[in-house]
């Protein structure tokens, strides 16, 4: 019979499941830590995906000469494919030709949008870079606004709200000309 001392000595020295414990201990901070990685990871391509698809719109219509109402749209579904496979409905995206007048004031030239409300003809524009524009030059402006929600809501449990904003110069023409916008 052992004594009650002894088996105090001899559980304190037993090493047999010291591995499981401490696997019990550290396994669930290990598979939250992946979890969180994996949804940031995700939210970063989306935000990637949405800079992209700003930047080919802009460059799409900058490579274009004249444009109609519909061949935006056209370009606004090629930024939801773009997206893929994130979900396009948390987008929204306009499209502005810019003139400077003689005095270097940017003013809008015509502007369409896709759940952003387009700008008015001749409005004033503000925000754009220093030095951007001189009298008379002209920009093609894309601007995007993207909602990311997570599936999981582990690390980003409320939407990210990414903004985007792209500038690019006609590339044959002085302007391109929207027959409709």
């Amino acid at each position: 019979m052992m004594k009650p001392m002894g088996r105090m000595i001899g559980f304190a020295r037993d090493r047999r499941g010291v591995a499981a414990v401490e696997f019990a201990l550290i396994a669930p901070f290990l598979i939250l830590s992946y979890m969180g990685l994996a949804e940031v990871t995700m939210a970063l391509m989306a935000e990637r995906r949405a800079s992209h698809a700003t930047a080919v719109v802009a460059d799409l219509v900058a490579q274009d000469t004249l444009t109609t109402r519909s061949e935006l749209n056209d370009v606004f579904s090629v930024a939801e494919e773009i997206l893929t496979p994130f979900s396009p409905s948390g987008m929204k995206i306009r499209i502005t030709a810019i003139r400077a007048d003689t005095n270097g004031v940017p003013k809008v030239v015509w502007s369409h949008g896709k759940g952003m409300n387009a700008y008015g003809k001749g409005a004033t524009v503000s925000g754009l870079p220093n030095n951007l524009v001189v009298a008379h030059d002209t920009l093609i402006m894309s601007e995007m606004a993207y909602n990311y929600d997570s599936p999981v809501k582990y690390a980003i449990p409320n939407a990210l709200n990414f903004n985007e904003k792209y500038y690019l110069r006609p590339r044959k023409m002085t302007m391109v000309n929207c027959t409709d916008c």
